[in-house]
């Protein structure tokens, strides 16, 4: 079924690289519902809406693809969803799941179209590029935000922290503990800082577990969002449609991303191109439907799988081992929900995962200034608006007008000038 033999692995292998890509994950299981919280979503709708998101997009992945992949609530885009979706409009969580969800139904169909190539190849590289190292900076800044590195300032609106703080000492112990764990090639370094932060968190009165270890799993609110025509009155009532691009466009970049680069080191691409393409991103957008359904962010294909196919995975069984741990994680919200409420012990992971986003930053081309200042909007604006929408939206507009004044505007695809247009109308007369 997995096609062992063809790919030269064994059960064996790919239960381990599973293992592997598991614990290279699992700090998600924790930080999700953490960010997701701040938006009003209850921990425990929204880890338990987190593990099945991925359980369920990653299976399909498994049996229907059979790449060693795993399917999970994107970072970046769950910070975007609580801190600029539902924070900067002060919406109900329940309308901004909405949007992911027509999102998910929108991917759904490009999937299976070739549209979804044509508006990935529309997209300048460079602004794809920047998009990636924004959403670093913008994870990093909540993570050196929530841990009190950085506080308010009534001037310059950010400062350095306090530093004698025990949460800010903690975070500092814990960043240093990862960073030592990255340094030494450990698999599953930022799952293991955690661990190893939240024992100093016990042990110095800051972590507590005050309701016990393991619980049945259980959706405390049920089933958030049911069908296509609530959610698009939702949309329309709000104006969310800058949101639902915003979406769109990055879980096209970081499923297209991540896929290609995940799968060529797996060996697995077939004259360059993907041989299960289409089965593979119908995956990653069921897992969004069905995680906006039950209460979390949009789902993308994630890079931790690399660990994995470093360890040897090269099919679904991979994947579907990963999917079997999840379950098992499912039983644990008790003890994984009194971490969440410690800062300090998620903050070194975001902190350190902007770090990867940001090297996309290297491919962008600096010496072409026509190029290089609309990346550089995208990058600065998305951190300091605190929205990947603006971000992406400000990169957008600026790039067609550098274009034109370079008389290059030939260059630019008509999708680009609808894009500028588009994003121009929504920061003139939508934005908040």
């Amino acid at each position: 079924m997995f096609q062992l033999k063809e790919r030269n692995t064994s059960v064996k292998i790919e239960v381990l690289a599973g293992f592997t890509t598991f614990l290279t994950l699992a700090y998600i299981i924790i930080v999700n519902p953490m960010i997701l919280k701040d938006a009003g979503v209850p921990f425990n709708q929204a880890f338990l809406a987190t593990i099945i998101a991925t359980i369920i997009g990653t299976l399909l992945m498994s049996l229907i693809a059979n790449y060693p992949i795993v399917i999970a609530p994107a970072m970046g885009l769950n910070a975007y969803f609580t801190y600029s979706v539902i924070g900067g409009h002060n919406l109900p969580y329940t309308v901004g799941f909405s949007a992911v969800f027509i999102t998910g139904l929108l991917f759904l169909l490009l999937s299976l179209t070739s549209f979804r190539t044509k508006l990935i190849q529309a997209i300048p590289n460079n602004l794809k590029h920047a998009i990636g190292a924004g959403i670093g900076l913008f994870i990093t800044f909540i993570g050196l935000r929530l841990s009190g590195i950085v506080a308010d300032h009534p001037t310059n609106l950010v400062t350095i922290g306090d530093f004698t703080s025990p949460k800010v000492a903690l975070t500092l112990i814990g960043l240093v503990i990862t960073i030592i764990f990255m340094a030494l090639n450990l698999n599953g370094a930022l799952f293991l800082g955690m661990i190893t932060t939240g024992i100093i968190a016990y042990f110095a009165g800051q972590l507590n577990f005050a309701h016990g270890f393991v619980a049945m799993p259980h959706l405390p609110k049920g089933v958030l969002v049911y069908n296509p025509i609530d959610s698009i009155k939702d949309i329309v009532e709000y104006g969310l449609y800058s949101v639902i691009f915003s979406f769109l466009l990055v879980m096209l970049f970081d499923t297209t991303g991540a896929l290609l680069a995940i799968v060529k080191q797996a060996g697995l691409l077939k004259n360059g191109k993907l041989e299960k393409g289409g089965s593979a991103f119908s995956a990653d957008s069921i897992g969004t439907i069905v995680g906006a359904m039950l209460g979390t962010s949009p789902t993308a294909a994630t890079v931790e799988s690399s660990a994995g196919v470093g360890a040897g995975g090269k099919s679904g069984l991979t994947s579907l081992t990963v999917v079997g741990l999840f379950v098992i994680a499912a039983f644990f919200s008790p003890m994984i929900g009194s971490v969440s409420d410690v800062a300090a012990i998620t903050a070194p992971s975001l902190i350190i995962v902007g770090c990867f986003m940001i090297k996309s930053i290297s491919e962008i081309k600096w010496d072409d200034f026509e190029e290089a200042f609309p990346a550089f909007l995208v990058i600065v604006s998305m951190p300091l608006t605190s929205s990947i929408a603006n971000g992406i939206a400000l990169g957008f507009i600026a790039y067609p007008i550098m274009k034109i004044v370079k008389r290059k505007f030939k260059e630019v695809h008509p999708f680009v000038y609808l894009f500028a247009i588009l994003f121009l109308i929504q920061l003139v007369f939508f934005a908040h």
